[in-house]
């Protein structure tokens, strides 16, 4: 997917949320637990917003702050992609002015044998409006 993809527009915008998790394959991952770091972009119209200066017109950042920790410091996952999934279909079945949301998790303390800041995934969920009866989906 290219830069050319990524949503349009306004965006709400979560940086370096910090949370102890016990995600992973290995044992003493989900017995330890670790440090995490998520990173989350939501758009959404925000003109309202910013003409009424009313939040009842946008969507509370705590509110998506408390997403991203109830799914980090909530049940055990394997992978990354399956926090970072759980985050952003959590907030687009929430906040249904969402359209898009973009989230970035990674892990600062992996095992491998060299420098780094962190290891991690970002993924990208957009709402996707259909014809039918059936509602409002996710494109994944």
């Amino acid at each position: 997917m290219g830069s050319q993809d990524l949503p349009k527009g306004d965006k709400l915008i979560l940086r370096g949320l910090k949370f102890h998790g016990f995600h992973g394959v290995k044992p003493e991952e989900k017995k330890l637990g670790q440090k995490f770091l998520v990173d989350v972009d939501a758009w959404l119209d925000l003109s309202e917003a910013g003409k009424t200066d009313c939040l009842t017109d946008t969507v509370s950042y705590t509110d998506i702050y408390r997403i991203a920790r109830e799914v980090v410091e909530g049940p055990s996952q394997n992978l990354l992609e399956s926090v970072a999934h759980l985050i952003a279909n959590t907030t687009l079945t929430k906040f249904p002015q969402i359209s898009a949301v973009r989230v970035k998790v990674g892990k600062p303390h992996v095992a491998v044998h060299g420098p780094i800041d962190y290891l991690g995934i970002e993924i990208l969920r957009c709402r996707e409006v259909k014809p039918s009866s059936a509602g409002t989906s996710f494109m994944i």
